[in-house]
């Protein structure tokens, strides 16, 4: 079993930065490749990023990449996700999420799922 707590949303101008953090608890962390998601209202959810059980493997949707980098850390029990030069489109509620071993961009293939954390980007 593992739990995920997010945190780091916020209100921020098109630009600008956040950083979220997923923390895990429960056993094993190690063994978890984890994945953001997002969902806006009205709209499915989406894949955002993902990264393996060693960090060694990471994924971008197109309408992140080069703006978004994934990262963890095993000892820490945590994936971070840091934002950069937001837009207004990127608003949304964000989620991790946990499934063993490798990563995957298909959100069913997960196991755990965190509450979620509110980015709001204004322009």
């Amino acid at each position: 079993q593992v739990q995920l707590v997010e945190s780091g949303g916020g209100l921020v101008q098109a630009g600008g930065s956040l950083r979220l953090s997923c923390a895990a608890s429960g056993r094993a962390f190690s063994r978890y490749a984890m994945g953001w998601f997002r969902q806006a209202p009205g709209k499915e959810r989406e894949f955002v990023s993902a990264i393996d059980w060693s960090g060694g493997v990471t994924n971008y949707a197109d309408s992140v990449k080069g703006r978004y980098t994934i990262s963890r850390d095993n000892a820490k029990n945590s994936v971070f996700l840091q934002m950069n030069s937001l837009k207004p489109e990127d608003t949304a509620v964000y989620h991790c999420a946990a499934k063993l071993w490798g990563s995957s961009e298909i959100a069913d293939e997960y196991e755990y799922w965190g509450q979620g954390t509110q980015v709001t980007v204004s322009s």
